[in-house]
């Protein structure tokens, strides 16, 4: 995966990988200033998000791989979801080249329900 590179606005960018339960991977190009989402949604690139504040928990991802930074308080997510590299795409944004396992499961994975 290429990293380091610019987006159509000439802004450095980062390389990101979704990878989707059924295997699917799509890559897409996050500017330094923007989220995931919004850089998914640029690219015609469907993921589940809801608030786009960081509080209801949909846009969560796990972090495979690379780093990415809330630009806001992640307050849908526990520590220990922190801590096991869970990571909300509304708020984030990546430092260096990323992987992220999306899909709407990630949720429940993170937080758990009961209806699981």
């Amino acid at each position: 995966m290429i990293d380091e590179g610019t987006d159509d606005g000439g802004r450095a960018s980062h390389a990101v990988e979704l990878v989707w339960p059924d295997g699917r991977t799509e890559t897409i190009r996050v500017g330094s200033d923007e989220s995931v989402v919004d850089a998914a949604e640029a690219a015609d690139v469907a993921i589940p998000y809801g608030c786009l504040y960081g509080v209801c928990g949909t846009c969560t991802a796990e972090l495979l791989d690379g780093e990415l930074r809330h630009t806001d308080p992640p307050r849908a997510l526990k520590d220990r979801s922190l801590d096991a590299g869970y990571v909300l795409l509304c708020i984030g944004t990546p430092e260096t080249a990323c992987r992220l396992r999306v899909g709407h499961g990630i949720q429940a994975d993170a937080v758990g329900t009961p209806w699981k």
